[in-house]
């Protein structure tokens, strides 16, 4: 029997357990979520930036 790649179900509970523990205790905050979704935009969307369009999230 071959193993699937991927997390398991109880990896996924670790990992969502750890988020909203740090969502608790302000280590996840509203403007850091802002920050890294403008990342995310700027890396996949590097082209948009080079033609001046501003991906930062408001």
């Amino acid at each position: 029997m071959r193993r699937r790649g991927g997390v398991s179900l109880i990896g996924l509970i670790y990992i969502l357990i750890g988020i909203f523990v740090a969502w608790d205790h302000d280590y996840i905050t509203i403007s850091l979520l802002k920050k890294v979704l403008s990342a995310l935009l700027a890396i996949f969307l590097w082209f948009l930036v080079l033609l001046g369009v501003s991906l930062h999230v408001s």
